[in-house]
């Protein structure tokens, strides 16, 4: 048994995960790797700076280190995948959130991955933000996400969003802005349902189940709980890649409670 401290996995959650991590090849000797997952956790949930990490999780340099690895070899992502695999498609949440941009995210280098889309900060009447739009289940567990700028309507990402997933059998639910035609015709051609209210302006009425479409909370009770997590409340990160990687890290301490 291990000692919890703030902000660190419980021994619970970290058998759940311990054997997805690949064996650490930094440091001498290597960082134990709840250690490491814990000094991220710990930057993720204080919303601190990578130099403020506390001593007792050892250089902030091999913190940093190891968090770049997990985040470019697909490590987080599988451990995301491996804990909602038996995710339960019945009924699917779709939204977004938008998150504000720190000043200090600006200056990523030319030529880093997703330059050409400004690292997914986009102007909007917030200012600069970053969306991220996810999809959660019948439990309100993180299924999918993707990030655009701010400035990306909703609708524009549900399709992209949907196609990563096999939505057959099961119900959409969706607020007013996903109620486009297209949007409605590919979920039917995927052979499956939707629960989304049509706008008041709409000539073409269709019916909503409104007390299923109350189900829909459970994505908005989602976003709370990531944006506890300081560092998905607020963007830091340069790169996109880094700042999805902490949605993912929230997501997996979700997913193992």
């Amino acid at each position: 048994m291990m000692s919890v401290r703030r902000y660190e996995i419980s021994d619970e959650q970290w058998e759940q995960i311990k054997d997805m991590f690949p064996r650490a090849k930094t440091g001498r000797p290597p960082k134990d790797n709840r250690l490491m997952f814990n000094a991220i956790l710990w930057l993720a949930r204080s919303g601190a700076a990578w130099a403020d990490i506390p001593e007792r999780y050892g250089p902030h340099q091999t913190v940093y280190s190891r968090f770049c690895k997990w985040r470019d070899d697909g490590t987080l992502l599988r451990i995301f995948e491996a804990l909602n695999v038996d995710a339960d498609f019945e009924n699917l949440s779709i939204d977004s959130t938008s998150v504000k941009a720190h000043p200090q995210s600006a200056g990523a280098k030319k030529g880093a991955v997703n330059s050409e889309n400004n690292q997914f900060i986009g102007v909007s009447r917030g200012g600069k933000t970053t969306k991220i739009h996810a999809v959660v289940d019948g439990l309100g567990n993180p299924v999918h996400f993707t990030l655009t700028g701010g400035e990306v309507h909703d609708s524009k990402q549900a399709i992209p969003l949907l196609s990563t997933l096999n939505i057959c059998n099961s119900n959409i639910l969706a607020d007013r802005a996903y109620g486009t035609k297209d949007i409605r015709n590919y979920i039917d051609s995927q052979r499956a349902n939707y629960t989304i209210p049509p706008k008041t302006n709409t000539k073409e009425l269709w019916d909503c189940d409104y007390y299923l479409y109350k189900e829909r909370h459970l994505i908005e009770c989602f976003f709370n709980k990531i944006k506890a997590f300081r560092r998905v409340a607020t963007r830091y990160d340069k790169l996109a890649s880094s700042f999805l990687a902490f949605v993912y890290i929230a997501s997996i301490w979700i997913l193992a409670k």
